[in-house]
């Protein structure tokens, strides 16, 4: 267990194989009797969305249960209203709640509608995806993604208490555990040596799940560090962004879900890595290392449909830009990053790809 603790809220973060199978106890421990929304979406609702409610009942809480398409398309306004308006026709008060179930974009899409709906109502995590379960599911990051950015809407709302159990691994395709691990290594590399030697050890997808527990931990605490230092994503949070502002101009151009958020996130990293290089902002070799960690596990290095252009146009609305400027993320070493502030034009110099 770990405790995220902030200025104004602290909460703790389970991490327990067949925790799943409590999820009513846990939920009692630490809310009231009230109204509950389980938002999830297709997928996770086949696997887990029943055992969920009845729990929830089984406990005496007045649960309902709001299932939104699966992929990155339904982390949208519009599902946003249809949301508020379930929580509405429900009678859903400011001493109600909602528990995301499911992915990175269930708790994004649900945490917003937490936040927002009559300013502000109980939240739960209960992530069900490698890439939740190690980064977005802790730190109160919400939002919504428009035809412009991903993520462009949002707000910070942190949610009283997150539960993960490793099983819920064990349901996801091949390509969800990929797009989990590009978190992981952007975790290694931007902070944990340590973690780094461990995905050296490790073979094969197959070979991390094994080690779960221990791997999502160190991940965690990462992200509880800098969270902690700086909740609003004013400065050393930033940090957890590298390889992001590629990443998000990947997605939104492909259209959301034709490249995953995982898989943009290595491409990103690797480019922004590759042309640091070049300029000597960052070891030579480090490069090398990432391509290497990224391949063995299966992740993508390089974007076939590559559009400068069109790229640089999305990523000046990246949340990142501040007027002119911007603040890319590159690594001092394996291990330790960066914050480095250029000028926005400036970001088209890292967009050049290597000529074949």
């Amino acid at each position: 267990m770990l405790s995220v603790q902030l200025p104004n809220h602290e909460y703790k973060i389970i991490i327990e194989k067949n925790s799943l199978l409590q999820v009513g106890e846990w939920v009692s421990s630490l809310w009231k009797k009230q109204r509950i929304a389980i938002i999830t979406d297709t997928t996770v609702d086949a696997l887990y969305g029943s055992l969920v409610l009845e729990q929830l009942k089984a406990q005496g809480f007045e649960a309902t249960k709001f299932v939104v398409a699966a992929g990155e398309p339904s982390k949208s306004l519009a599902n946003a209203e249809k949301i508020y308006d379930h929580l509405s026709e429900n009678q859903f008060t400011r001493t109600d709640g909602i528990l995301a179930l499911g992915g990175g974009v269930i708790g994004d899409l649900a945490g917003f509608a937490a936040a927002t709906y009559m300013r502000g109502i109980h939240f739960l995590q209960v992530p069900t995806t490698l890439l939740a379960q190690v980064d977005s599911s802790i730190g109160g990051k919400t939002g919504v993604n428009t035809k412009n950015a991903k993520n462009l809407v949002g707000a910070f709302w942190q949610p009283d208490g997150v539960l993960i159990d490793p099983n819920t691994l064990n349901t996801l395709e091949s390509r969800r555990v990929k797009e989990g691990i590009a978190e992981i290594v952007k975790s290694a590399a931007i902070a944990n040596k340590d973690l780094w030697e461990k995905l050296n050890e490790l073979e094969s997808p197959a070979d991390l799940l094994q080690h779960s527990v221990e791997i999502i931990t160190e991940c965690l605490k990462i992200k509880r560090r800098v969270v902690e230092e700086d909740e609003l994503d004013n400065g050393i949070r930033l940090i957890l962004n590298f390889g992001h502002t590629i990443g998000h101009a990947i997605e939104n151009t492909a259209g959301y879900g034709v490249v995953s958020h995982g898989e943009a996130v290595a491409i990103g990293m690797v480019q922004i890595n590759r042309i640091a290089e070049q300029k000597g902002l960052t070891p030579k070799g480090v490069t090398r290392e990432l391509i290497e960690q990224l391949q063995k596990f299966g992740l993508p290095i390089s974007y076939e449909n590559w559009e400068k252009e069109l790229l640089f146009q999305a990523l000046t609305h990246d949340k990142k830009t501040r007027g002119a400027k911007l603040k890319i993320i590159l690594l001092e070493n394996i291990g330790q990053a960066k914050i480095v502030n250029i000028h926005t034009e400036e970001m088209r110099e890292y967009l050049e790809v290597e000529s074949n």
